[in-house]
């Protein structure tokens, strides 16, 4: 970290110097960096340089190369075993529903060279198509976590890339959590670069660009590449980044799934398994004419792929969720239940609910046939059971309730452009006018489980047994658990993966 930041105003080589560089310095160091990884020393000084200066791609690329071998704070380590173990939960309780079913039946079918598993099943497959799986499953829920400000969904991607081919490679527990960082900084950070108000003012998902991006950068770190490789995986990433904002009409949150998470995890590692097999690529994708950055945005900002690299990690930046419905409805949730709990409504207790987020989410979650992502339905359903469960979140047999129905007519959701706060991007107002004539309400500015409203890890580890214990039994869930609490000193990831599989 200090050997990083001490030449950050030290101006990089050009790309023709770079070129220069001699094949057996290029060889010593990813040597080092490779050694460092499995000593879990950090990585020379060398393998971290400066970001400043011209050749973005190179910058990002020797960044990207040093990853296996650098240190992390200790904050943002443990901030990443909360998310990767947030995500293996996504991913355990995602087997129970059609989404993460269709994918496993798909993976099964594929068959294919046996070097990662595929989790609550029986299945080894190549890493492609197990990274292809957990993607499916993390997102099949909506119970993965979520960036605010650039929309971003770095987990149900990034984790799947990085185990599945953390497993076949045999990486270690301190690589997989290292590999995790670089992905959901580089997940963010691509949104970032392309402005991600753009991104969705141009009818695109922010969630598929990012995706494959920070599942590449996962997948290239857990494969130990050098700063060549890294400009090819990088360039194979870009020519992948793909995803239409109609996802919001898909009315069986199966391409959902696909379109956040399946397809990122499948193309980072895609890109990673080409690159691995010999496959070059163009070395400048983010520079001169033709970039990414040029292609994908009229306002690109291209430094921000590596503004504050090795500073600021967004991976204790992203809100992991308290309920398994879709982020815009989290904060309007933990706000009505607060006054359900303050003033005992029932339904006969009150007349009229009105929810108020910002309009961009409002749009997202009003009425949406997906009743895990429908703001009507779940605050009607919080109103009859006290709570939203993960079975009721996902139930549509709920959705055809008389009871959930009945509540569901007085709830109106309005998209306030009152509450379009930059600091504080998806919260929600509930005001409930009761029979007596009396209104109250409550504002959630952050929901639990954000940056500035945090989870402890044993907060996220008591989520994760409630979604793994039902699928897997306690006993798995609590070695999950624990596996994931004590990572970084585990030997080699595939015994995670094997606490995740079905046992024959």
């Amino acid at each position: 970290m200090a050997g990083l930041l001490a030449g950050a105003n030290v101006l990089q080589p050009t790309r023709a110097q770079t070129a220069q560089v001699s094949q057996a310095a290029q060889m010593a160091q990813a040597a080092q960096a490779a050694q460092a990884a499995q000593t879990g020393q950090a990585a020379p000084a060398l393998a971290a340089p400066a970001l400043t200066g011209s050749d973005l791609t190179g910058r990002l690329a020797r960044y990207m190369a040093a990853a296996p071998g650098r240190d992390v704070p200790a904050q943002a380590i443990d901030d990443a075993k909360a998310r990767i173990l947030d995500t293996l939960a996504a991913i355990v309780s995602g087997s129970s529903l059609p989404p993460g079913q269709l994918a496993m039946a798909y993976v099964r079918d594929q068959g294919g060279t046996p070097q990662a598993s595929v989790a609550c099943t029986d299945i080894r497959s190549t890493a492609v198509n197990a990274a292809f799986a957990g993607g499916m499953l993390a997102h099949a829920d909506e119970t993965d976590d979520f960036e605010p400000v650039t929309k971003a969904h770095p987990g149900c991607s990034v984790v799947p890339a990085a185990l599945a081919v953390g497993e076949w490679q045999g990486r270690s527990g301190r690589e997989f959590i290292r590999a995790v960082v670089l992905g959901y900084d580089l997940c963010c950070r691509v949104l970032m670069a392309l402005g991600p108000d753009h991104v969705r003012a141009t009818h695109r998902s922010a969630e598929g660009l990012s995706s494959t991006f920070g599942a590449a950068a996962a997948a290239a770190a857990m494969a130990r590449f050098d700063e060549r490789q890294m400009r090819f995986a990088i360039s194979y990433a870009a020519q992948q980044m793909s995803g239409l904002w109609s996802w919001r009409r898909d009315e069986d949150h199966t391409e959902k799934a696909f379109d956040f998470s399946g397809m990122g995890a499948r193309n980072g590692v895609a890109g990673a398994t080409m690159v691995m097999a010999g496959f070059t690529g163009v070395d400048d994708v983010l520079d001169g004419t033709r970039s990414l950055v040029q292609a994908l945005s009229t306002e690109p900002r291209p430094e921000e792929l590596v503004a504050d690299l090795g500073s600021r990690f967004y991976v204790s930046e992203t809100a992991i969720k308290v309920f398994s419905v879709g982020y815009p409805i989290q904060s309007p949730l933990d706000a009505f239940l607060g006054l359900y709990r303050e003033h005992a409504l029932t339904p006969a207790s009150v007349s009229r609910i009105v929810v108020r987020m910002p309009p961009d989410g409002a749009g997202i979650v009003d009425n949406s046939p997906m009743p895990d992502v429908n703001c009507q339905h779940l605050i009607a359903v919080a109103l009859v059971d006290g709570t939203v469960s993960f079975d009721a979140s996902h139930s549509r047999e709920r959705m055809l309730d008389p009871a959930v129905r009945a509540v569901r007519e007085r709830v109106t959701l309005i998209g306030d452009p009152q509450l379009n706060d930059p600091s504080a991007p998806r919260s929600g107002l509930v005001q409930v006018t009761l029979a007596d004539g009396r209104t109250v309400e409550r504002f959630t500015r952050h929901a639990p489980g954000t940056r500035e409203n945090p989870l402890s890890y044993a907060q996220v580890a008591d989520k994760a047994r409630g979604l793994i214990a039902p699928v897997l039994g306690e006993a798995r869930a609590e070695a999950i658990v624990e596996r994931v609490n004590t990572l970084d000193a585990l030997g080699n990831v595939g015994e995670l993966a094997a606490l995740m599989s079905v046992r024959v």
